[in-house]
């Protein structure tokens, strides 16, 4: 769900070769199954999955930004998450929902060490809410179903897969070396092409099956929408090699073998899931 990690200053590899590859390979068949089974399952299934990766992705970020102390402030994170999902899961009342929030954001607000640490903090909570509520949000409800998430995954997985081919296999000017020296301008738009493609066609194909209502949308708001979302995930990427870079760190963590952290993995995503949550809230306020 995000780019391949990048290496060490100096140090030149090649993913595409030896152990590395293989448990790259396994651990992301195994995880696309488990994700896109539990996106068939929806309801409590798909949550709990959403739930655990957040909970993975703020450890990382507490850890990686050191921002201490790590164990009670990812007990604050992770209970507030938890409440949160209940929430949405149950339907509470938006001034319930914003009261688990702001006691959560209050609590680590008193905890952090200092001002720094206190937005570090925050924004790992901020970060953990919009990737464990937006894809269960988007897959309950019922205007939108099981097209949501599914959109979601296809335009991030294609725009990362086919930006890492055309890259390699292109070459050419870099996007960004001084964050990350190895994408380049060819594998961006690459990536564009191939996002924008996979969003049109799978509402398409929904639209044939009678998926979601969703799917009765101009194709070519679609093409639009997805095409942001391909920049907006290839934006998240960058993002997240920017933060490494400053905190000096080669990978978020290391719960995913091959991959790296769950943070390395869901960068793209998470980018794409915050455009996606703007969208449910105007939807559960009826502006759209």
């Amino acid at each position: 769900m995000g780019s391949p990690s990048e290496a060490a200053p100096g140090v030149r590899r090649n993913p595409l070769s030896g152990r590395e590859f293989q448990l790259r390979l396994v651990s992301g068949v195994v995880l696309a199954i488990l994700v896109v089974s539990a996106l068939i399952l929806g309801g409590g299934p798909f949550a709990f999955i959403w739930l655990a990766a957040a909970l993975v992705g703020a450890a990382e970020w507490i850890g990686m930004s050191r921002t201490g102390p790590r164990r009670l402030l990812l007990t604050i994170i992770g209970v507030t998450l938890a409440g949160l999902s209940l929430c949405l899961r149950e339907g509470a009342t938006p001034v319930v929902f914003l009261a688990v929030a702001a006691t959560g954001t209050l609590g680590l607000l008193v905890l952090a060490q200092d001002g720094p640490a206190r937005g570090r903090a925050v924004a790992g909570l901020a970060g953990g809410a919009v990737v464990a509520l937006v894809p269960p949000g988007l897959r309950d409800d019922p205007g939108i179903g099981i097209l949501g998430p599914a959109w979601m995954f296809a335009v991030v997985w294609s725009t990362d897969v086919v930006a890492y081919i055309t890259g390699r296999t292109f070459g050419g000017p870099k996007l960004m070396p001084s964050v990350s020296p190895k994408k380049t301008w060819s594998g961006a738009l690459g990536g564009l092409a191939a996002g924008t493609a996979a969003g049109i066609g799978l509402v398409a194909l929904a639209r044939g099956y009678g998926w979601s209502p969703l799917a009765a949308t101009s194709l070519a708001i679609v093409g639009a929408v997805s095409a942001a979302a391909s920049i907006f995930s290839q934006a998240g990427d960058l993002a997240e090699s920017a933060l490494k870079r400053h905190w000096g760190v080669k990978d978020s963590g290391r719960s995913i073998p091959g991959h790296g952290g769950v943070m390395d993995r869901l960068d793209g995503f998470a980018a794409v899931a915050l455009l996606a949550g703007l969208y449910l809230l105007a939807h559960r306020m009826g502006a759209v």
